[in-house]
């Protein structure tokens, strides 16, 4: 049985769509990240931080998986894991493709995400205080390149590897929805646009999006 650590408002949030995508069944253990927490929260909480977490993860970070007694961590890791295990369309069809499906996650997490997850926080941040508009600009500004190859990449096929939706679609589109919050980069992109809404109209990914809503902001 595989069993997915991490609340959905989390890179959780990753596994869990690819999961739903393939149609495995697994068990959910809500881990929630210990900077959410006051410490009286943490005190009866399982969160990142908790002895029980840390002997599965000792980097006290979600997602991790269990699956057979692999223990594995890092969400795009465990994405292109999962996918591979279960084959079908999902999966790279040749060792081409797994190639291109490692090069995408890599670049999505080097080039994209530090960014915008600076965008994310600066511009939907609660407070006032807690928002940055000249970080969050430069990391618009920074975004603009990424952007411009991704579009340049859809303009083959509408996808990202393998003129098809792949988990590579899933992993990149997991990270472009942080930079939401900056429309002037989708304005310039229309492919990416049209593409982030196809990933966000599958119905697996609008089943995990329905459980991360019912969970606390």
């Amino acid at each position: 049985m595989l069993t997915i650590y991490g609340v959905h408002r989390s890179r959780a949030a990753r596994a869990i769509w690819l999961a739903n995508e393939l149609g495995v069944s697994f068990a959910h253990v809500p881990v929630v990240q210990r900077y959410r927490l006051s410490d009286e929260a943490a005190s009866r909480t399982l969160h990142t931080r908790s002895p029980e977490f840390l002997k599965v993860n000792p980097n006290g970070h979600v997602p991790t998986i269990e699956d057979n007694g692999l223990v594995l961590s890092e969400s795009l890791a465990i994405n292109l894991y999962l996918a591979k295990k279960h084959g079908g369309p999902l999966a790279p069809a040749d060792l081409a493709e797994d190639a291109l499906m490692t090069m995408w996650a890599l670049w999505a997490a080097t080039e994209v995400e530090p960014h915008a997850i600076l965008v994310l926080n600066h511009r939907q941040a609660k407070s006032p205080q807690e928002r940055d508009g000249h970080a969050a600009d430069a990391a618009v500004r920074a975004l603009r390149a990424p952007f411009a190859v991704l579009e340049t990449t859809l303009g083959a096929s509408g996808y990202v590897v393998g003129g098809r939706f792949t988990v590579a679609d899933i992993n990149t589109a997991e990270i472009f929805r942080y930079a939401m919050p900056a429309p002037e980069l989708f304005e310039a992109a229309p492919r990416v646009t049209a593409w982030l809404a196809a990933c966000h109209a599958r119905p697996a990914f609008k089943r995990m999006m329905a459980a991360r809503e019912k969970e606390p902001a």
